[in-house]
C-alpha cells in the first residue's frame, strides 16, 4: 500500500507542522515515509507545499498522482487538480477558517481521520508538540470529526525513524567529536549550521563569520592549531572558498567541507535542487592536490560518511568534501536501519603550542621551511600523489559503492546521492528487483566519487558484455558522473535519465523512463 498526499498554502501558514504530526503519527505506528517539500525563495505568501509519500514498505521518493490534498489555501486546489486520482480526496479550508493560527491543527486531524488511524494517538502528539495543548486539542478533534475514514492504517510491529540529510551530517559530525563547525549561511547548507548549534553543549562549537573567504582561512588556523575543523556552504559560497582549499593541499592542515549543491549557474533557483556541482567538487582549486570526495544518498550514509570524512582528513592531511544537494539536506526520509559503529577520529599530528609547527601556502622542503628550488618542488609534488594512493587503499576499506538487486541481472542502473531512493523504487515499482534479488535490473550507487572505485568499470563491463543495458540516471544536464566514469575508465554510458529542472525525479515517471532505454 502506497499514498501520496499534497499539503499546500501559503509560506507562513503551518504546512510543514502538518507533515510533522501525520507522519510522526504514521511512522509511530510503523509505516514508512518520505516528505518532498517545495517552495520558492518568499518568507510570505507564494505557493509552499509538501508531499508526503506513506507505505508500509520501505518508500524514499514521491509520485506524480495524489491520493489526497490539504488545501490551506483556494490556489492550492487549482494548482494541483490536475494531478488528483480520480477517487482522490481533498481536505479543504473553509470550514476551519474561524480557528486562525490552528486550521493546520484541524486539517492535521481529518487527515488522520481519512488514514482510518485512532483519534487517541493523534490527541497524543499533539499533547506531545505544544504545551499549551488545550486549543490545538480542540482543533485537531474538530478536523477529525468533520471526516470519513477511508483507508486503514493499523499498527506494524516496527521501528521507524523520521530524519533529514541536514540532521544526519550533524549527528554524525558530533559523533566523531567535531570540536568546531563554521558557515556563513546559504540555502541548503544552513540546515547543518543550525542543527550544531542546537547541539552546542557537546562538546563543539558553531561560529559564523562575515564571509565564506573568512570561513575557510579561519577553519584553516583552528585546524592548524589542532581541533578537528569543519565547514559548509553551497556552490555560490563554495566558489569563494576555493583558494582557501588550494593553500590547504599545500598547507596538508586537516579540513572538511560540507557542500550542498543547489541549482546554478549564479543565484540559479536558490531554493530547489539539482546533482550540478559534482564537477567543482572535483576539481575546485588550482594546482594538484589530493582530495576526497564522498556524496551518501540518505541520511543514514549522511551519518556514516560524514563521520569517514572526517576520519579521513585527520588521518591523511586532506581535504574531504561531502557532497549533498537541497532534496537530501530538507526531505524528510524514515529508515528502520541504523548506522554503522562510529569510527574512532584521533588527532595524533603536531599541532601549535605542543612545538614548533610551521605551514604556509608555499612549496617547501621536509622542515618546512619555503623554498623555489626545481628539485624540491618536483619531490613534494610527487609526494603529494603518493599520499593521493595511500588514501584510496584506506578508502576501499569503506563502503565506495553499493550494489542494490539481483547481482546476475541483465540491466544496470548506476547513480549517486539523493537519486539513490527514487531509483531504488523506480525498480521496486518495474519488478520487484530490489525487493525479491530476483529482477532485470540492478542498481549500483557510487558514494565515493574520488577515489572512484574499481568495482564501477567491472559491473559496466559485465552487463556489457552479456549485451545488457547500462543506463545512468543524474539530476543535472551534462551526466557529471557519466563523464567521469568515462575519464577513469574509458568507458562510455550511452543511454542516460538526465533531469535539470529543479525539481526531483517522480518514482512513477522515472520507472517508465527507465523502462523506455
Amino acid at each position: 500500500m502506497r499514498i501520496n498526499i499534497l499539503i499546500g498554502g501559503k509560506a507562513g501558514q503551518g504546512i510543514n507542522k502538518v507533515s510533522e504530526i501525520v507522519s510522526r503519527v504514521l511512522t509511530s505506528l510503523g509505516y514508512f515515509t518520505f516528505n518532498y517539500r517545495d517552495y520558492p525563495s518568499l518568507i510570505r505568501g507564494g505557493h509552499n507545499f509538501n508531499v508526503l509519500s506513506v507505505s508500509d514498505d520501505k518508500i524514499g521518493s514521491v509520485e506524480s498522482k495524489l491520493d489526497i490534498v490539504v488545501a490551506m489555501d483556494e490556489k492550492t486546489k487549482e494548482l494541483h487538480k490536475m494531478e488528483m486520482k480520480k477517487d482522490g480526496v481533498v481536505i479543504g479550508f473553509e470550514e476551519f477558517k474561524e480557528l486562525g493560527r490552528n486550521l493546520n491543527i484541524a486539517q492535521s486531524g481529518a487527515l488522520i481521520k481519512i488514514l482510518g488511524i485512532d483519534k487517541q494517538v493523534l490527541i497524543d502528539e499533539i499533547k506531545s508538540q505544544f504545551k499549551e495543548s488545550d486549543e490545538a486539542v480542540a482543533a485537531a478533534e474538530k478536523g477529525f470529526e468533520s471526516q470519513e475514514g477511508k483507508f486503514e492504517f493499523k499498527k506494524l510491529d516496527r521501528d521507524v525513524e523520521i530524519m533529514h540529510g541536514s540532521r544526519a551530517v550533524a549527528i554524525g559530525a558530533v559523533n566523531s567529536n567535531l570540536d568546531l563547525y563554521i558557515a556563513y549561511p546559504m540555502t541548503p547548507a544552513t540546515g547543518v549550521m543550525h542543527e550544531l548549534a542546537g547541539r552546542m553543549g557537546k562538546g563543539h562549537m558553531v561560529f559564523q563569520p562575515e564571509t565564506e573567504i573568512a570561513v575557510v582561512n579561519s577553519a584553516m588556523g583552528a585546524s592548524f592549531a589542532g581541533a578537528k575543523t569543519m565547514i559548509g556552504s553551497s556552490g555560490g559560497g563554495y566558489d569563494l572558498m576555493t583558494e582557501g582549499l588550494s593553500m590547504q593541499g599545500m598547507a596538508e592542515i586537516p579540513l572538511v567541507v560540507y557542500l550542498a549543491s543547489r541549482p546554478g549557474p549564479g543565484t540559479g533557483v536558490p531554493t530547489y535542487s539539482l546533482q550540478n556541482d559534482l564537477d567543482v567538487a572535483l576539481r575546485g582549486g588550482h594546482g594538484e592536490f589530493p582530495r576526497v570526495v564522498i556524496a551518501p544518498g540518505d541520511p543514514i550514509e549522511c551519518i556514516e560518511k560524514t563521520n569517514e570524512a572526517l576520519y579521513l582528513s585527520e588521518k591523511f592531511g586532506c581535504v574531504t568534501i561531502l557532497l549533498s544537494d537541497k532534496h537530501l539536506a530538507e526531505s524528510e526520509f524514515s529508515s528502520d536501519r541504523k548506522a554503522n559503529k562510529v569510527l574512532k577520529v584521533d588527532v595524533k599530528r603536531e599541532v601549535a603550542g605542543e612545538g614548533i609547527v610551521k605551514r604556509s601556502s608555499y612549496e617547501h622542503d621536509k622542515d618546512w621551511n619555503t623554498t623555489e628550488s626545481a628539485e624540491i618542488t618536483k619531490k613534494f609534488a610527487d609526494e603529494r600523489i603518493k599520499r593521493y594512493g595511500r588514501i584510496k587503499k584506506e578508502c576501499e576499506k569503506f563502503q565506495m559503492t553499493k550494489l542494490f538487486g539481483n547481482p546476475n541481472a541483465k540491466n544496470l542502473v548506476i547513480g549517486w546521492g539523493s537519486t539513490k531512493t527514487v531509483i531504488l523504487d523506480a525498480l521496486d515499482a518495474i519488478d520487484g528487483s530490489i525487493k525479491n534479488g530476483k529482477g532485470d535490473y540492478k542498481f549500483l550507487q557510487v558514494l565515493y566519487m574520488k577515489p572512484l572505485s574499481s568495482k564501477i568499470k567491472e559491473e559496466i563491463e559485465k552487463v556489457s558484455n552479456a549485451g545488457g543495458k547500462v543506463i545512468l540516471v543524474e539530476q543535472n544536464l551534462t551526466g557529471q558522473l557519466g563523464r567521469l566514469i568515462r575519464e577513469k575508465t574509458g568507458l562510455k554510458i550511452e543511454n542516460r535519465i538526465l533531469k535539470y529542472d529543479s525539481r526531483p525525479f517522480y518514482c512513477d515517471e522515472l520507472k517508465e523512463e527507465i523502462l523506455g532505454v
